[in-house]
């Protein structure tokens, strides 16, 4: 399967880097009336992969406690290029990386894999990390930026 999108340079190597996955079952809803995955359900599969992948590094992991969050990731943009058709009661495995890592934002990158282990979808989106009191960028300190480059 050819990829095209301009995110990615070398298919085999961008491929390669991919660590983490979330797998996902097609449900009968989230197809239209020709069998087909909606083409606005990937988003809803990415942000699922993207929060597993965040409690995976130790990210997010206070929401459900009592203490105090004081930082958020918020999804600045995404999205989403098709490859190849996808059904109902089909399994994907969603990968994540983190694919870039600036000051205040990290760029995550996905790939949608059905069951044969073929590319059905890739994307990229920009999470940007906010003050949940002011809504202001906040930069990622040294560990967290350590973490998220896989270390």
């Amino acid at each position: 399967m050819k990829m095209k999108a301009n995110y990615i340079q070398n298919p085999i190597e961008w491929e390669s880097e991919f660590k983490f996955y979330a797998e996902v079952k097609v449900r009968f809803s989230e197809t239209d009336m020709f069998g087909h995955l909606n083409n606005t359900v990937p988003f809803a599969y990415f942000e699922f992969a993207r929060i597993e992948f965040l409690k995976h590094l130790g990210f997010m992991t206070d929401w459900s406690t009592e203490q105090q969050v004081t930082k958020i990731p918020v999804v600045a943009d995404l999205q989403c290029d098709y490859l190849k058709q996808v059904f109902f009661d089909e399994t994907l495995r969603i990968y994540v990386k983190a694919a870039r890592i600036g000051t205040t934002s990290i760029d995550l990158h996905y790939l949608g894999k059905n069951e044969k282990n073929e590319p059905c979808f890739t994307g990229r989106g920009t999470v940007v990390q906010i003050d949940k009191e002011t809504g202001k960028a906040i930069p990622w300190d040294e560990k967290e930026k350590f973490i998220l480059h896989g270390k």
